[in-house]
Protein backbone atom coordinates (compact mmCIF):
# COMPACT_ATOMS: atom_id res chain seq x y z
CA UNK A 1 0.00 0.00 0.00
CA UNK A 2 1.18 3.32 -0.84
CA UNK A 3 2.33 5.37 2.74
CA UNK A 4 0.74 8.35 1.66
CA UNK A 5 -2.75 6.73 1.87
CA UNK A 6 -1.99 5.93 5.44
CA UNK A 7 -1.08 9.72 6.11
CA UNK A 8 -2.85 11.45 9.39
CA UNK A 9 -1.51 14.71 9.30
CA UNK A 10 1.66 17.22 8.18
CA UNK A 11 3.45 19.32 10.35
CA UNK A 12 6.15 22.07 9.68
CA UNK A 13 8.83 19.45 10.39
CA UNK A 14 7.27 15.63 10.17
CA UNK A 15 4.55 13.73 9.06
CA UNK A 16 2.30 11.20 10.79
CA UNK A 17 1.43 8.03 9.17
CA UNK A 18 -0.29 4.79 10.17
CA UNK A 19 1.97 2.10 10.74
CA UNK A 20 0.40 -0.63 7.98
CA UNK A 21 1.40 -3.38 10.14
CA UNK A 22 -1.28 -3.01 12.89
CA UNK A 23 -0.67 -6.25 15.17
CA UNK A 24 -0.33 -3.30 18.04
CA UNK A 25 -3.15 -1.28 17.59
CA UNK A 26 -2.95 2.40 16.50
CA UNK A 27 0.89 1.81 15.99
CA UNK A 28 2.16 4.68 14.19
CA UNK A 29 5.01 6.45 12.45
CA UNK A 30 6.62 10.11 12.82
CA UNK A 31 8.99 10.73 9.80
CA UNK A 32 11.06 13.83 9.27
CA UNK A 33 10.05 15.81 5.90
CA UNK A 34 13.46 17.26 5.38
CA UNK A 35 16.60 14.89 6.81
CA UNK A 36 18.80 16.07 4.05
CA UNK A 37 22.05 16.09 6.34
CA UNK A 38 20.65 14.04 9.35
CA UNK A 39 22.37 11.17 9.95
CA UNK A 40 20.60 9.86 13.06
CA UNK A 41 17.77 10.78 15.57
CA UNK A 42 19.70 12.56 17.76
CA UNK A 43 20.67 14.90 15.20
CA UNK A 44 17.86 16.52 14.37
CA UNK A 45 17.68 20.33 15.13
CA UNK A 46 16.13 22.07 18.50
CA UNK A 47 12.93 23.64 16.61
CA UNK A 48 12.60 19.53 15.14
CA UNK A 49 12.80 18.29 18.37
CA UNK A 50 10.41 19.96 19.92
CA UNK A 51 7.64 19.77 17.75
CA UNK A 52 8.91 16.05 17.71
CA UNK A 53 8.11 16.03 21.48
CA UNK A 54 4.95 18.27 21.10
CA UNK A 55 3.31 15.88 18.63
CA UNK A 56 4.45 12.93 20.20
CA UNK A 57 2.57 13.99 23.40
CA UNK A 58 -0.93 14.26 21.42
CA UNK A 59 -0.68 10.74 19.40
CA UNK A 60 -0.23 9.61 22.84
CA UNK A 61 -3.10 11.07 24.36
CA UNK A 62 -5.44 10.24 21.26
CA UNK A 63 -4.13 6.75 21.37
CA UNK A 64 -4.99 6.63 25.01
CA UNK A 65 -8.55 7.82 24.53
CA UNK A 66 -9.35 5.89 21.23
CA UNK A 67 -7.48 2.62 22.40
CA UNK A 68 -6.38 2.71 26.08
CA UNK A 69 -2.63 1.08 25.71
CA UNK A 70 -1.51 -0.27 28.97
CA UNK A 71 1.89 1.23 27.53
CA UNK A 72 3.76 2.97 25.11
CA UNK A 73 6.92 2.01 23.13
CA UNK A 74 8.96 4.01 20.98
CA UNK A 75 11.93 3.13 18.46
CA UNK A 76 14.18 5.15 16.21
CA UNK A 77 16.04 1.86 14.06
CA UNK A 78 16.56 3.35 10.54
CA UNK A 79 17.23 -0.46 9.69
CA UNK A 80 14.92 -0.68 7.01
CA UNK A 81 14.38 3.23 5.99
CA UNK A 82 17.23 5.48 5.72
CA UNK A 83 14.59 8.64 6.23
CA UNK A 84 14.63 9.78 10.17
CA UNK A 85 11.48 8.29 11.66
CA UNK A 86 10.12 6.91 14.90
CA UNK A 87 7.59 4.01 15.72
CA UNK A 88 5.65 4.75 18.38
CA UNK A 89 3.90 1.26 19.51
CA UNK A 90 1.05 1.07 21.77
CA UNK A 91 1.29 -2.08 23.95
CA UNK A 92 -2.18 -3.67 25.10
CA UNK A 93 -2.35 -6.03 28.34
CA UNK A 94 -5.65 -7.53 26.98
CA UNK A 95 -7.13 -7.98 23.31
CA UNK A 96 -9.11 -4.67 21.90
CA UNK A 97 -11.86 -4.59 19.68
CA UNK A 98 -11.99 -2.06 16.86
CA UNK A 99 -13.58 -2.12 13.35
CA UNK A 100 -14.61 -5.68 14.17
CA UNK A 101 -11.57 -6.90 14.40
CA UNK A 102 -9.90 -8.22 17.98
CA UNK A 103 -6.00 -7.10 18.05
CA UNK A 104 -4.05 -8.79 20.69
CA UNK A 105 -0.45 -8.06 21.85
CA UNK A 106 0.84 -11.52 23.33
CA UNK A 107 4.08 -10.20 23.82
CA UNK A 108 2.85 -7.42 25.76
CA UNK A 109 5.74 -7.33 28.95
CA UNK A 110 8.41 -8.29 26.27
CA UNK A 111 10.30 -6.76 23.89
CA UNK A 112 8.11 -5.53 20.82
CA UNK A 113 9.93 -7.55 18.08
CA UNK A 114 9.56 -10.18 16.98
CA UNK A 115 6.29 -9.32 15.70
CA UNK A 116 4.13 -10.86 12.54
CA UNK A 117 5.78 -8.90 9.81
CA UNK A 118 2.85 -9.71 7.70
CA UNK A 119 -0.57 -8.95 10.03
CA UNK A 120 -3.45 -9.22 7.21
CA UNK A 121 -6.21 -6.09 7.89
CA UNK A 122 -8.75 -4.92 5.61
CA UNK A 123 -7.84 -1.65 4.26
CA UNK A 124 -11.60 -0.23 5.71
CA UNK A 125 -9.96 -1.40 8.58
CA UNK A 126 -7.14 0.68 8.39
CA UNK A 127 -8.84 3.55 6.88
CA UNK A 128 -11.29 3.69 9.95
CA UNK A 129 -7.71 3.87 12.60
CA UNK A 130 -6.16 6.16 10.72
CA UNK A 131 -9.82 8.56 10.52
CA UNK A 132 -10.55 8.10 14.12
CA UNK A 133 -6.56 9.18 15.06
CA UNK A 134 -7.31 11.86 12.58
CA UNK A 135 -10.25 13.04 14.31
CA UNK A 136 -8.67 12.91 17.80
CA UNK A 137 -5.72 15.17 16.86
Amino acid sequence: MDLENLKIKSYKYWDLYLSENQCYLGRVMLFLRKDEGVEDFLAIGKEEREEFFQIGARVKAALKTLFKPDRMNYAALSNVSPRIHVHLIPRYKEPREFGGHTFRDPRFGEHYAPYPRDYPLEEKILFSIRDAIKERL
